[in-house]
């Protein structure tokens, strides 16, 4: 508990700016704070509802008191309506299905590049390649703009959304919080029993002398690349990562994948730098030794942001203007 606690209020510091009497926080952050508390990894009052500071100001106090040990005020329970007929709660049950099955294909539209960056979002189109009606469509685009997939463009008085484009500013905000996440679960793997741990060292070893092979060799292999990479973060993940730490790597892994996917073949030539800190990582966790994997993992995605930052320069931002 102290541990996600601590995570959370790193990310938070890292990423607020204070204002007079309010805190100003990214809605990714935002969301990502929405997320930790829907699934239990704060307890005891933990809320962005308005208090004197701020929604995210009074989440922001209560982290601090936490991991300062102080005790916390703890919030009243909200009371639980009733439905007034099973018909009616049937019905809000089958649209939240709806937008949720809504949200996962639009994502996949813009991670996987279908959806390009920068492209402007017909409602219509949308629903025609959905075969789905406006509403759940509209609800999964809110929750696609809350994550940062999406964002709302404005020209005058109009104002139209967006596929989100990849810059150097949003990959420097992104890559640190995955980091962080990672690295939070590569302390769990690494107080892991010896055997797991050498058999998913061996695992691991096998990923990565793929991905040295592709570097010695100038391979333009760029899928080969960004699949070989993803299955080495997923192995670390899947061993220390709990269904609270899961879920919140779930929702925010897809975003560094728009930018993998799209630069993966341009860093090529400096491939071999991911290769020797993936070797790090091994052997961080060979050893046993939490604080070890821990940084060699936030120190890996951190170095991966710069070289990224490298190639936005080079070719420039993708969906900006």
């Amino acid at each position: 508990m102290r541990a996600g606690t601590q995570l959370l209020l790193e990310l938070t510091k890292a990423a607020v700016t204070r204002e007079e009497n309010r805190y100003v926080v990214p809605a990714r952050l935002e969301r990502f704070f929405s997320l930790c508390g829907g699934s239990g990894l704060l307890r005891g009052g933990f809320s962005l509802r308005k208090k004197p500071l701020g929604g995210i100001g009074f989440a922001l106090q209560q982290l601090e008191n936490r991991c300062n040990g102080r005790k916390v005020k703890r919030m009243a329970p909200s009371a639980t309506k009733v439905p007034k007929s099973s018909k009616r709660q049937s019905t809000k049950a089958e649209h939240g299905t709806s937008v949720g099955i809504a949200f996962q294909r639009i994502r996949e539209l813009v991670v996987h590049g279908r959806l390009a960056p920068g492209t402007w979002i017909v409602e219509g189109d949308l629903c025609e390649h959905l075969n789905m009606s406006r509403t759940p469509v509209r609800g999964a685009l809110y929750l696609l703009q809350r994550e940062g997939y999406v964002i709302e463009h404005r020209n005058g008085s109009k104002s139209r959304m967006i596929v989100a484009p990849l810059t150097r500013e949003d990959a420097n905000e992104l890559y640190p919080i995955i980091g962080r996440i990672e690295g939070l679960a590569g302390r769990r793997a690494a107080q892991l029993p010896q055997h797991e741990r050498d058999e998913l060292a061996a695992r691991l070893r096998l990923v990565n002398n793929n991905l040295a092979q592709i570097a010695q060799e100038h391979s333009t292999n760029g899928p080969g690349i960004f699949d070989l990479d993803h299955e080495f973060h997923r192995l670390v993940v899947s061993a220390g990562s709990g269904p609270r730490l899961s879920t919140l790597h779930q929702a925010i892994e897809p975003q560094t994948e728009r930018y993998w996917r799209l630069y993966a073949s341009s860093i090529i030539g400096e491939l071999h730098l991911s290769v020797a800190e993936h070797e790090e990582i091994i052997t961080a966790l060979v050893e046993g030794n939490p604080d070890r994997l821990e940084r060699a993992l936030t120190t890996n995605w951190e170095n991966g942001c710069r070289r990224l930052a490298k190639v936005i320069d080079m070719y420039g931002e993708r969906g900006s203007w």
